[in-house]
C-alpha cells in the first residue's frame, strides 16, 4: 500500500497538480483501496485541522510577514551600507558585503527568497554600476539568499521541527556555526573571484569615499537598528525570555516600529497591503503543512518510516554510507522539490534510520536544510536562481553558469557539517 501512494503523488506531480494537492490525493488512496485503514476522508480532514492547530506552526507565517515588512521597510539597504563601510576597499570587499548582508538579514526574514529578493534589488543594481558582472552579482545572491535558511530564525528549522518532535531552540542554536561557515565559503570564492578578473578600483573608490563622508557614526546611526532586530530576537530565544513563536511576534512588532517610526518608510496603508501581500504567500504554504500533516501521519499508519529503515539498514552497511547516500539523494531532489514539502515527507522517513546509525537528530535536520539550501541555487529549476533573475534583470541560464562556484564551495562546507558533526552541535 505504501507503493501505492509513492506512485499515485509522483503521477500527480508528473500530471503538474500542485504539490500540496498531490500530497492530498495520495494520502486519500490508501484509505480509499482499503477499507479496513482507518485513514478515509474524515480523518484526513481531521489530521489536517489538528496538524496545523500548532503553536510552533503559528512562527512561519508571522516571521514571514515580518519579513516582508522588514523587505519594503529598506533593511536591507541599511546593513549593506554598513558592512561595505568596512570592506568595501579590499578585494572583493563589496561582493563579501552582500554576502554578510545576506547572512544578517536570514536572521531577520527566516527565508531563502526573501532574502535574495531583498538583498538582490538593493545591491545588484549598485555592483554592477560598480563594475562587476550582472551573471556574478546574480550569482552572489541566489547562493548567499539560502543563508535565510539555515541561519535562525528559520522557517525550514521550523517545519522539521514541526515533524520530528526536535527542539526548535536547539536548531536554531546549530545553524550559526554552519551558516557563518558557508559564508566564509562563498566569501573565499568571491576573493578569488575578483583577483583574477579584477576590479574598478576607480569607481570602487569612489563609492568607497561617498560612503565615507557621512561618516561611521551616521552609518551606524542609520544600520543600528536593523542590526538590532536579530540581536533582540535571537537573544531573547536563548536566553529564554520568549519561545520561538512569541519571538516571531516581537519581530513583527519590531519591524513594524523600526520601518514606520525611525525609518519611517512604511505608512498605515502601505502596511495594510504587506500584510495581505503576506497572506497571499502564508494562505498555500498553511494548505501545504496541513496535507503534508495527514500525508505523514497516513505513512506512519503503513509503517513506511520503519520499512524504509530496515531496508536502508540491510543494504547500508555504516554511518558514513549512509550520510554519503543520503547527501546525494537531498542534493538531487533539491534541485526538482521545494524545501518545504521536501522537509515536511522526508524527514520523518529519515528520522528512524539516522537513529538507527546514533546521528543526532538536531546534526540530522541541519544536513537536511544544508542540502535543499544548496537545491535552493542549483540548476536550472532552484527558485533563487528565478528570484534573483527578476530582481538582477540577468537570464537565469546565465546565473546558473554562474553560479556553480559557488555551489562548488558550499558543497566544500557540506562535507564539513556532514562529517563534523560538532560544527552543528558544540553550541547546544
Amino acid at each position: 500500500m505504501t507503493a501505492v501512494l509513492f506512485v499515485v503523488f509522483i503521477v500527480c506531480l508528473m500530471l503538474s497538480f500542485p504539490v500540496a494537492i498531490a500530497m492530498g490525493i495520495a494520502a486519500i488512496t490508501p484509505g480509499m483501496l482499503d477499507t479496513a485503514l482507518s485513514a478515509d476522508v474524515v480523518y484526513i480532514i481531521r489530521t489536517m485541522v489538528v496538524g496545523i492547530d500548532s503553536t510552533p506552526i503559528l512562527a512561519i507565517p508571522l516571521f514571514i510577514l515580518s519579513g516582508t515588512i522588514m523587505a519594503q521597510g529598506g533593511i536591507s539597504g541599511k546593513l549593506f551600507d554598513l558592512f561595505a563601510y568596512f570592506l568595501g576597499k579590499r578585494t572583493g570587499g563589496l561582493p563579501c558585503a552582500v554576502i554578510v548582508t545576506c547572512l544578517f538579514y536570514g536572521a531577520i526574514s527566516g527565508s531563502g527568497p526573501a532574502t535574495c529578493a531583498a538583498v538582490g534589488a538593493m545591491t545588484v543594481p549598485l555592483l554592477v554600476s560598480l563594475g562587476y558582472d550582472r551573471g556574478f552579482c546574480s550569482a552572489i545572491v541566489a547562493s548567499a539568499g539560502g543563508l535565510g535558511l539555515i541561519i535562525p530564525p528559520s522557517i525550514s528549522f521550523v517545519n522539521y521541527a514541526l515533524v520530528t518532535g526536535t527542539s526548535v531552540t536547539s536548531l536554531f542554536t546549530a545553524g550559526i556555526l554552519p551558516g557563518c561557515l558557508i559564508a566564509l565559503c562563498l566569501m573565499a570564492y568571491c576573493y578569488i573571484y575578483c583577483r583574477i578578473h579584477g576590479e574598478d578600483k576607480e569607481k570602487i573608490g569612489a563609492n568607497y569615499q561617498k560612503l565615507h563622508s557621512r561618516g561611521f557614526l551616521g552609518i551606524m546611526k542609520s544600520g543600528f537598528w536593523a542590526l538590532l532586530c536579530p540581536v533582540i530576537i535571537l537573544g531573547g530565544i536563548y536566553s529564554g525570555i520568549f519561545s520561538p513563536t512569541e519571538a516571531a511576534c516581537v519581530s513583527v512588532i519590531y519591524a513594524v516600529l523600526v520601518s514606520m517610526a525611525i525609518y519611517r518608510t512604511i505608512n498605515l496603508r502601505k502596511l495594510w497591503e504587506l500584510i495581505l501581500e503576506s497572506v497571499k504567500s502564508i494562505a498555500p504554504l498553511c494548505v501545504l503543512l496541513a496535507l503534508a500533516t495527514a500525508f505523514s501521519r497516513v505513512l506512519t499508519m503503513l509503517n513506511a518510516p520503519q520499512a524504509l529503515a530496515e531496508f536502508i539498514s540491510g543494504a547500508i552497511s555504516g554511518k558514513i554510507a549512509f550520510l554519503i547516500l543520503l547527501n546525494v539523494a537531498l542534493l538531487i531532489l533539491g534541485m526538482f522539490i521545494d524545501g518545504a514539502p521536501a522537509i515536511l515527507i522526508l524527514s520523518p522517513l529519515l528520522m528512524p534510520i539516522a537513529a538507527e546509525f546514533g546521528i543526532d537528530p538536531v546534526h540530522l535536520g541541519i544536513v537536511i536544510v544544508c542540502n535543499l539550501t544548496i537545491g535552493l541555487a542549483s540548476p536550472p529549476f532552484g527558485l533563487n536562481l528565478f528570484v534573483a533573475s527578476s530582481t538582477s534583470g540577468a537570464p537565469v541560464m546565465e546565473i546558473g553558469k554562474k553560479v556553480i562556484p559557488f555551489i562548488a564551495m558550499f558543497l566544500i562546507a557540506l562535507v564539513l557539517i556532514t562529517f563534523i558533526p560538532q560544527i552543528s552541535l558544540c553550541l547546544i
